[in-house]
């Protein structure tokens, strides 16, 4: 399969005139893909059971004769006001009671099944139209399940279905469910917080204090699969009429519901990079990193969302949409180093994926998104992106297709530990994402290429290390899996801290098959607070006291035992700053028959398939051990040179 590159657009936004135009000069820029439709409700359907497809029949006729290929978007992220109306209760309840209005965008409760009828409505009459039109090639469901804090939602509709959620995992046998069961896995003989029927539960916000911890990711499991379940209905409807991939725009570091289980039912993952939005808002970055990296992103943010996305497509991803210039929601809105649209293109390829997409054609002079660049100004004029696009069209004629190589080195990444992290953290700084990034982080600096991977996978077969950091619940089957790999297996901190229902276990944690180690005591650190290492680095933000009869291969300065291991499998108890990890790690990849490249600063190695890549995130040139490398800029090597 060819790379290709895309861009998404509006046909509503313009004036039909506009189109051809439009189609003839994205076919000349060396696009493949567009993707309509997905913000289109009330045009398709102003009225309820009132429809207008004739626009959207001339607009992707009109694109299909330019040559081009459709990713058809299901307008459910933005209900018109009409569906509101009718279902004044299907807005989300944010944790303070307050409704998700109307007025912008991904305002409905996942829970209420009214508004998901009228989605299968919708959803349906697209499928039924669109299903066998060759230049419909592709579909996306919804848009960013879980942007603007829209998983949780604490609604009436989310209570009466979070109850027989319940029930159903608290079974009898019957449909009233084991509310003593319950009682008994929550823990709530504490504070008098028993329950005497599944009635009396309600959603875990507006309490005094924290509520139980259990209740709360009960509820964040029950949210997660309410979109699993909203998605699937989407997928199992277009299948019926069409045999085009189906994906989903999935965002970065929005956590809070399982992009592996919706991922089950795709055919393609996709994602939303936008590299200097996320520098500012979410990356977690120092005011150091940020000024360093403003004009080009996070050396490893967008690379770990590349290497999730690749594992929750199965092997299959895109980047639906790509920045091209400034955005209008980040706290600051630099604009892109020259060359950084290429450069984010090509570190996309590098990670396998077979589409990039360039979000968007045209910038919006009107609304919300005005002020968000797109690869033609509002005038319709070429932006500075639009030459960069079309340079890396040029340059896929001569590239190698699509690869699917595995790397040596996987990090098990798991949406129901984030949730049990954010829920109790045990320190301020603290967070579940933090820790594996964090991990990954260093991995990329030792120039090994990284794949993420499912905690459902528990054949490690392909790896010579598997790292479990920070797996709150780890099942008994995944530790014996762990336990009984071939390669090194590194586990922790925090791993197996927890039992299914938020209850420190016993035995102690870790309680691993082969490793005498017990976590005795735990502590969390002022970020002011580091504690030393032996060697370079040093524990930050949280610590375990180990004890056990396992091998200590890493000390604190004052002689404490930070790590300690039986062959191949180790245990880390500790989050280690990157110092820290980097003269941890390197040994432990040396086991394990890795090799390791010690990366200039700012500078990321990735090898795929046939092609090894070198990329440069500085703003200066650097030297490497191919030669030097420009300013926003990357080198294409085969692995052997």
């Amino acid at each position: 399969m060819k790379r290709s590159l895309g861009t998404c657009y509006y046909p509503e936004h313009w004036p039909q005139s506009r189109w051809p135009i439009d189609a003839k000069k994205m076919v000349e820029t060396g696009l493949t893909w567009v993707r309509i439709g997905e913000f289109a409700w009330h045009n398709i359907e102003p009225r309820e059971g009132c429809f207008d497809f004739d626009w959207l029949d001339e607009a992707i006729a009109c694109l299909g004769q330019a040559g081009l290929k459709v990713v058809l978007g299901t307008p459910t992220a933005t209900p018109p006001k009409w569906v509101v109306q009718k279902y004044p209760d299907m807005l989300a309840l944010d944790a303070q009671g307050q409704p998700r209005r109307f007025g912008s965008r991904r305002h409905y409760c996942f829970s209420h099944l009214g508004y998901r009828l009228q989605c299968r409505d919708i959803v349906g009459r697209l499928a039924k139209r669109y299903g066998n039109n060759p230049v419909v090639a592709a579909w996306q469901t919804d848009n960013e399940y879980g942007c603007h804090d829209t998983t949780l939602s604490y609604s009436k509709n989310a209570e009466d279905g979070f109850r027989n959620w319940l029930r159903a995992i608290f079974s009898d046998g019957s449909n009233a469910g084991d509310i003593d069961a319950l009682n008994a896995a929550w823990g709530n003989v504490f504070w008098s917080m028993s329950y005497a029927d599944f009635d009396e539960i309600e959603l875990p916000n507006l309490t005094v204090t924290e509520p139980n911890p259990a209740h709360s990711l009960a509820f964040r499991r029950y949210s997660s699969e309410q979109v699993v379940a909203f998605n699937k209905e989407q997928v199992e409807i277009i299948r019926q009429h069409s045999s085009a991939p189906i994906s989903h725009n999935f965002m970065g570091r929005i956590t809070d519901f399982d992009h592996f289980k919706v991922g089950e039912d795709l055919d393609i993952a996709t994602w939303d990079s936008y590299p200097l939005g996320f520098l500012e808002d979410r990356v977690g970055a120092s005011v150091d990193e940020q000024k360093a990296f403003a004009r080009q992103g996070h050396p490893d943010f967008q690379a770990f969302h590349h290497d999730l996305y690749r594992a929750v497509g199965q092997g299959r991803w895109w980047v639906m949409e790509q920045q091209p210039g400034p955005v209008n929601w980040a706290p600051y809105n630099p604009v892109p180093l020259p060359g950084m649209v290429r450069f984010w293109t090509w570190e996309a390829f590098a990670h396998g994926a077979e589409a990039v997409s360039f979000f968007r054609w045209r910038q919006v002079p009107f609304a919300q998104e005005q002020m968000h660049a797109g690869l033609l100004r509002p005038d319709g004029e070429a932006a500075p992106a639009l030459k960069e696009a079309a340079l890396v069209a040029a340059e896929l004629a001569d590239a190698p297709d699509v690869a699917h190589a595995s790397a040596e080195l996987a990090i098990i990444f798991d949406y129901d530990a984030d949730a049990a992290w954010s829920i109790q953290p045990h320190g301020a700084t603290l967070s579940y994402f933090g820790l594996v990034f964090d991990l990954y982080c260093a991995l990329r600096k030792l120039g090994i290429s990284v794949d993420l991977i499912s905690s459902k996978v528990q054949n490690f077969s392909d790896y010579k290390m598997v790292c479990a950091p920070g797996m709150m619940h780890m099942p008994s089957d995944l530790k014996q899996a762990l336990a009984s790999n071939s390669g090194v297996s590194l586990i922790g901190p925090r791993s197996a801290a927890r039992d299914a229902h938020m209850t420190i276990p016993q035995p102690l944690p870790p309680d691993i098959p082969h490793l005498d180690v017990t976590v005795s005591a735990v502590e969390s650190l002022r970020p002011d607070m580091p504690i030393a290492l032996s060697g370079a680095g040093a524990i930050k933000g949280y610590r375990e006291v180990l004890e056990g009869d396992a091998t200590p291969i890493l000390l604190t300065k004052a002689g404490d035992t930070v790590a300690m291991g039986n062959g191949n499998l180790v245990y880390l108890g500790a989050w280690l700053d990157q110092d820290g990890f980097l003269e941890f790690l390197e040994p432990l990849c040396r086991q394990a028959g890795i090799e390791t490249i010690k990366m200039p600063e700012g500078v990321r190695r990735r090898v795929m398939g046939a092609e090894e890549f070198w990329f440069n995130h500085n703003v200066r040139a650097v030297e490497t051990i191919h030669g030097q490398i420009k300013p926003a800029d990357f080198l294409r090597l085969s692995p052997s040179e």
